[in-house]
This record gives C-alpha cells, sequence and structure tokens, in this order.
C-alpha cells in the first residue's frame, strides 16, 4: 500500500522534471526557434490547411462545398469516385507511370553519378553540373510547351531528326502509347539532374579505402560496386526513391501543358482528372479524388520508408 501510494507522486515529479529540461532546453535554443518561426507559419497556411480544408470538402456535396452552408454527404463522393470507372483507369495509369518513372529515373541518375564521380573526367565537371541542374531550374511550363513543339508531328524537331535520319516518324502526342513514352521523356530530363546530384554529393562522401581494400582481395568492378559502392549510398537511393515516387505520383504539369490528358485518356493521371472534375464544378468529387492521391502517396512512401529500414544492416 505504501509503494502504492509513494510511484504517483515520483511519476509527477519525474514528469515536472522532463518538462522542466524541455522547457529549458527551447529557452536555450530560442534564436533557433525564432528563425524557424516565420517558415513553420507559413507551412501551416500555405501547405497543411490547404490540405484539412480538401479533405473537408472532399466530405460536402459538391454544389455547396464552397457555400456558406455546406451540406455533408459523408463518404458518399468517394463511394461515387471509386465506383468511377474514368477513375480507376485513371489511377493504374498514374501507378503505371509511377512504376516505369521511378526506377528509370533513379538507376539512370546513379550511373550519371558514378560516370561524373570519374577522375578522368574531373575538369568538365562544372560543365556537366550546370547541364544537370538547367532542366531543374527552368521553369516548368515554358520547358514544356518547348517539348510540345518538339513532338509535334508537322514541324517538331523530334520527326525532322528522325526523318533526316531515315527512320519512321514519332507519333508523338497523337497516339495513346507514344504520348505515354513523351511524357516519360519530358519527366526523365526534368528530374533526372537533381537525382544524379544527391547522388554526387553522396558519392563524394563514400571511403575510398573499402572499395581499394575490396580491390586487393580481387573484387572486380561489378563486385565493387554492388557490394562495396552501393550499400554506401543506400541513404541517397532511399531518399531518391521516395522524393521520385512522391513527384510521379502527382504528376501534373506536364499533362496540362503537353496532353490535356489523352489520346483517348492514356495520360489522364489522377492529378489532372481532379483537376478537370473541379473545373466543371464538382468539387466534391474532385477534392475526394484528390484526398484518395493523398492517401496512396502517403501509404507508398511509409512502405518504402519501411522496407528500407528493414533492409538496413543491422
Amino acid at each position: 500500500m505504501t509503494g502504492a501510494a509513494v510511484a504517483p507522486p515520483l511519476a509527477v515529479a519525474g514528469t515536472r522534471s522532463a518538462f522542466g529540461r524541455n522547457v529549458r532546453s527551447a529557452w536555450r535554443h530560442r534564436a533557433l526557434y525564432l528563425f524557424v518561426a516565420p517558415f513553420a507559419l507559413i507551412t501551416c497556411l500555405f501547405g497543411l490547411w490547404p490540405v484539412v480544408m480538401s479533405v473537408i470538402v472532399a466530405f460536402r456535396d459538391s454544389y455547396t462545398a464552397l457555400g456558406d452552408a455546406p451540406v455533408y454527404v459523408g463518404f458518399d463522393n468517394f463511394r461515387h469516385v471509386l465506383g468511377d470507372e474514368s477513375f480507376v483507369r485513371s489511377l493504374w495509369a498514374t501507378l503505371l507511370f509511377t512504376g516505369i518513372s521511378v526506377p528509370l529515373n533513379v538507376a539512370l541518375a546513379l550511373a550519371i553519378a558514378l560516370f561524373l564521380s570519374l577522375e578522368r573526367i574531373a575538369r568538365g565537371m562544372p560543365l556537366f553540373v550546370f547541364a544537370l541542374l538547367l532542366p531543374v531550374v527552368t521553369p516548368d511550363v515554358a520547358s514544356l510547351v518547348v517539348w510540345k513543339w518538339m513532338f509535334d508531328q508537322s514541324f517538331g524537331a523530334v520527326n525532322a531528326a528522325l526523318l533526316g535520319l531515315g527512320l519512321p516518324p514519332f507519333a508523338g502526342i497523337t497516339r495513346p502509347v507514344p504520348a505515354f513514352v513523351s511524357l516519360l521523356i519530358v519527366e526523365l530530363w526534368h528530374h533526372v539532374g537533381f537525382f544524379a546530384l544527391i547522388f554526387l554529393s553522396n558519392i563524394a562522401l563514400l571511403d575510398p579505402a573499402l572499395s581499394e581494400a575490396a580491390r586487393m582481395d580481387g573484387a572486380g568492378a561489378w563486385a565493387r560496386f554492388w557490394n562495396v559502392t552501393l550499400p554506401q549510398l543506400r541513404p541517397a537511393v532511399v531518399i531518391n526513391t521516395v522524393y521520385a515516387t512522391i513527384e510521379f505520383l502527382k504528376t501534373f504539369t506536364a499533362v496540362v501543358v503537353i496532353t490535356k490528358g489523352g489520346p483517348n485518356f492514356a495520360t489522364n493521371f489522377v492529378s489532372y482528372y481532379a483537376y478537370t472534375k473541379f473545373s466543371a464544378g464538382e468539387y466534391g468529387e474532385s477534392t475526394a479524388m484528390a484526398t484518395l492521391l493523398f492517401a496512396v502517396v502517403l501509404g507508398i512512401s511509409a512502405l518504402l520508408y519501411r522496407l528500407s529500414a528493414r533492409a538496413a544492416p543491422a
């Protein structure tokens, strides 16, 4: 009985002590929190709040969703969206696009980074880095308009080059499969440089002694890469994979500028389909689509992190 009577005060005292330490630590780092506060406020106002409002609107009737007296319809919008064959096709197209784009971008970025890390091209490194950064910093719409012109069948540079080489013309954005491939090419051009730079920054931190020791033990180039270099690059692989997954699941601007979801809905990804629904005044269904896509992005990202954590060496 005595022990039971003494335990709660001790627990309270421990809690108060921990709280006091946290307060003192926060006060010591008050300058840091002061500088971070404006960015945290901006993130909440323009990042988290729109997401929360989008989820709320997803449970409202479309005709009253943005009005002063919205009518809540529960999960009706979600049931209607999940029963929509066009949405299901759109979701599968989005997942297929992401499933192809992520390994393609990450693998090519890793290859580029390994190539640029060679000593014999060190002198040209600034030029290569500039070439990698150029697609990243170029305004999206401007670059996408140029790509649309390049894929044009009448005066596009792609077909002009193919015909000049005696090759058959590329259908570009006029047929479903070529249009899908066109978006893969555009997104690859736009993102691969960023991923390569992340790999480059990690390659610069590698311990060369490990690779040299493996070489002295008779390991070939491929064995050194697979067993020594790649495990050290695992954090960069995880970061690039998760970031690429998020980016390609949300592919929107390229669809708006180049394909408009066509032809035959081949590139009607979820983000664009939700946008068309919203433009048509179907606010409840469009935000329900956005909420489902948000859940898919969160779920896949969490799964990738979990799998990477399990694969990490103990």
